[in-house]
């Protein structure tokens, strides 16, 4: 039995086992592939807080060692339902294991919805983005496209705009699903493109990207865009379907939990990008994974 039992190793189950166990509770962590999440992609953080040029890597690491210096246990399983038993909660894994806690946290993260193009995998970090906040500064005076219609893929040009030589905005379609008012005020940028009615197709370049190929989606016809790099903006995909029957998902499978990392069932709480929430930062991990550490011991 431990006190709390926490279903992701990323920045926001992390930090929650820190929490926890400078409380005095015992934590388990259940992690399906690695800890760290998806920051380990991320070769340089300058956006956190008093530790300017870490790697993603290395900022993992160090948060993984600090919670393990506190006596977290961690067991690479992943978590595939919880039951509610009242005063305590039961986490099956896929390996059909059965862990018993007052507490559960979820914290398992979202993963960037990918292109599905060859050697997209080989490229992250290599001129392949999902983080335009994190990575812009690196292609400074450099030109670069943004993939995606929605608010992120905007707001990642926009914010690309000031400090690229060029941003080119891929969108399938000829109408954004964006603001309209932070759209117009894209169009207002001299070095901002339009490349409308068309997809990313094929990914080019050797140890590095150094282009893109984009299709149009009407007739047909190719295009070969020269970049540095290419921020994929085409949404996110939590994987909470798991716990469907514990909590309330939102319509695109977000937890359903205010800032108090609470959800519906008393004794499951939740934390980072698997949860409703407006901005999906280090530090808004950094900051779910305190509120609900606190909240399940103070519940206890």
């Amino acid at each position: 039995m431990k006190d709390v039992i926490i279903i992701g190793a990323g920045p926001a189950g992390l930090t929650a086992a820190i929490y926890a166990l400078r409380a005095g509770k015992s934590v388990l962590l259940l992690e399906a592939k690695a800890y760290g999440g998806q920051i380990i992609n991320t070769p340089e953080i300058d956006n956190y807080p008093a530790m300017p040029h870490v790697s993603g890597f290395e900022f993992a690491s160090k948060l993984y060692e600090q919670a393990m210096s506190f006596g977290a246990e961690i067991v690479y399983e992943a978590a595939c339902s919880i039951e509610d038993n009242g005063g305590t909660k039961t986490v099956t894994t896929t390996k059909n294991n059965k862990y018993e806690g007052k507490a559960v946290i979820i914290a398992t993260g979202a993963k960037n919805r990918p292109m599905g193009l060859d050697r997209e995998q080989e490229l992250i970090g290599r001129g392949v983005s999902y983080c335009a906040t994190c990575d812009g500064m690196f292609y400074r005076k450099k030109e670069v496209a943004v993939f995606g219609g929605g608010n992120t893929a905007v707001e990642d040009a926009l914010f690309l705009s000031q400090y690229c030589a060029k941003v080119y905005v891929v969108h399938r379609r000829d109408k954004f699903r964006a603001d309209a008012s932070d759209v117009e005020k894209l169009r207002a940028r001299e070095n901002v493109e339009f490349v409308l009615d068309s997809t990313v197709t094929r990914l080019i370049g050797e140890e590095k990207l150094s282009a893109i190929e984009v299709t149009n989606k009407n007739d047909g016809s190719k295009r070969e865009i020269p970049v540095s790099g290419l921020f994929v903006a085409i949404g996110q995909m939590p994987d909470n379907g798991a716990f469907a029957d514990t909590v309330d998902l939102d319509e695109k499978g977000y937890v359903a939990s205010g800032e108090n990392c609470r959800t519906k069932t008393s004794g499951v709480y939740t934390a980072g990008d698997c949860r409703t929430k407006e901005v999906r930062q280090l530090t808004t991990a950094a900051a779910d994974g305190a509120v609900a550490a606190l909240a399940a011991c103070g519940d206890m």
